[in-house]
């Protein structure tokens, strides 16, 4: 499930934002948009959006290039408010502004641009810069960090009153600007209209023969018009994804952020190194996550569950002291103090009712299981509807598919199903019956009655001896005939 993002936000944001998502991203290596790859249960790009759509900007423009069908995709499901500009030729980050800028001609004031694979942005550290330039009146303000190793970054360099004069890519840099440590976040909030007006004058006299976005501070502060830095208060926030590495890098830091969160809101979670929480989960405190827990997408785990060790729970509903143990549910409603596992499949449409029960090795599928009801182990329950405290036997079968359609079986309440049983659907077992174990039911069984479906037992005396001499278990069957005989003569 991919998680819709917010398209409004509090007053007091900014005109519009412009998400610049249209590289390459050729050290990916990847046949992916590099803003599409994904961590903590969200796209790079759809983390962008999350962290300005608070800004409630009027408009949110996405510039696309490389991957472009796929990014639009996207942006359909999580962002359909945003529209999609395309930048036709790849000539630079200042290229990409201008046609960002161009495809919303009558906007104005402020305006956010934002680079698409800045996946640790948050809310707060956009809404401090924003702030920061509305209180300086400044024409345009970037957002700048400090870092220990600011190799392949553009750098800030400053005048000797400590005013931002220019940002200088490292490709450009003199080796005194690359000293420096300050460095350009890429993220700009700047007026439109100021933005326009230089963003039409940038040049392509440089190393890479592009227009820079980090040119226009240089030209506005050359025309006189008020421009600043506002460091972030976390260098973390502001770090890109060129990468492989760098992914992972961002997932983990990204995952220590919100385990921290949720053990600072109440939620134990035993091995925080092996426990991985998407962003769009919810986890009530007082719930407890084990080591080697998993949970993604619109998975909400309530107070007094317990989940794990090594459990994956994706688009799942966990109720109030329900446990689930070793098992792989996907798009399930397990209800208050139900249970689950170890070694379940819990398949999509999957409900359990409150103290319901499916134990080990036990596949469902579009299942409802009622209140108390249980499934203890080595069964198949898909398409089917069971009752109130029932029982289903071990190796049990709910055979809903015919080789053409889906059907479905009916169990009521209280039902003993026999291990070994085959409910071949559409079948419906009334409250009260029971099934003889090894039976294959292809009829409906009235209430309270017992179904016994299986063939009458014939032993045929001797065949062992007669089909498999000289084999281990001829020689077991004789040597405990000749017991049975010596027991016989002894009495």
């Amino acid at each position: 499930m991919t998680a819709s993002l917010p398209q409004t936000g509090p007053e007091g944001g900014v005109a519009g934002v412009v998400v610049l998502a249209a590289g390459q991203g050729t050290r990916m290596r990847s046949s992916t948009p590099k803003v599409l790859h994904a961590l903590g249960g969200r796209s790079m790009l759809g983390h962008v959006l999350a962290a300005t759509a608070p800004l409630g900007a009027r408009s949110t423009v996405v510039v696309v290039g490389a991957g472009r069908a796929a990014v639009e995709a996207h942006l359909a499901e999580v962002a359909p408010a945003a529209l999609p500009v395309v930048q036709e030729e790849q000539r630079g980050s200042g290229h990409a502004a201008a046609v960002a800028l161009a495809a919303v001609p009558d906007l104005d004031g402020p305006v956010l641009i934002v680079n698409g694979d800045a996946p640790l942005l948050r809310p707060g550290t956009v809404r401090a810069l924003v702030d920061a330039h509305v209180a300086a009146g400044h024409a345009l303000t970037v957002l700048t960090a400090v870092v220990d190793d600011p190799t392949g970054l553009g750098r800030i360099v400053r005048d000797e009153d400590g005013a931002v004069q220019a940002i200088v890519e490292e490709r450009d840099a003199t080796p005194e600007q690359r000293a420096v440590r300050e460095i350009n976040a890429g993220v700009y909030v700047g007026d439109a209209a100021a933005l326009r007006r230089a963003l039409g004058r940038l040049g392509e006299d440089n190393d890479q023969g592009e227009q820079y976005l980090t040119d226009v501070l240089a030209l506005l502060a050359g025309d006189g018009d008020p421009v600043g830095g506002a460091p972030a208060e976390d260098p973390v926030d502001v770090l890109g994804c060129n990468d492989r590495r760098e992914l992972a890098a961002r997932r983990r830091t990204l995952n220590d952020r919100v385990l921290d969160e949720l053990m600072r809101a109440g939620v134990t979670v035993v091995d925080p190194a092996t426990t991985w929480v998407d962003v769009t989960v919810t986890v009530e405190p007082d719930a407890l996550l084990e080591p080697g827990v998993h949970l993604r997408g619109a998975t909400s785990v309530a107070t007094g569950a317990v989940v794990g060790p090594d459990t994956t729970l994706v688009d799942c509903a966990v109720a109030e002291d329900a446990t689930v143990v070793r098992s792989h549910c996907l798009g399930a409603e397990i209800g208050p103090d139900a249970s689950v596992g170890p070694f379940s499949y819990l398949r999509p449409g999957t409900r359990l009712g409150r103290g319901a029960k499916v134990g080990a090795f036990v596949e469902t599928k579009n299942a409802e299981v009622g209140e108390g009801s249980k499934v203890p182990h080595l069964s198949y329950v898909g398409d089917a509807t069971i009752g109130r405290g029932s029982n289903v036997g071990a190796a049990t079968v709910f055979v809903n598919y015919d080789g053409i359609a889906k059907h479905r079986t009916t169990v009521g309440d209280h039902v003993r199903i026999g291990s070994d049983t085959m409910l071949v659907a559409p079948v419906t077992v009334g409250d009260g019956a029971y099934t003889a174990a090894g039976s294959v039911i292809v009829s409906d069984v009235p209430p309270g009655a017992m179904a016994v479906a299986r063939a009458k037992q014939r032993n045929v005396g001797g065949w062992v001896g007669r089909r498999r001499p000289g084999t281990a278990s001829a020689r077991a069957a004789e040597a405990a005939e000749q017991a049975d005989t010596g027991t016989a003569g002894a009495g």
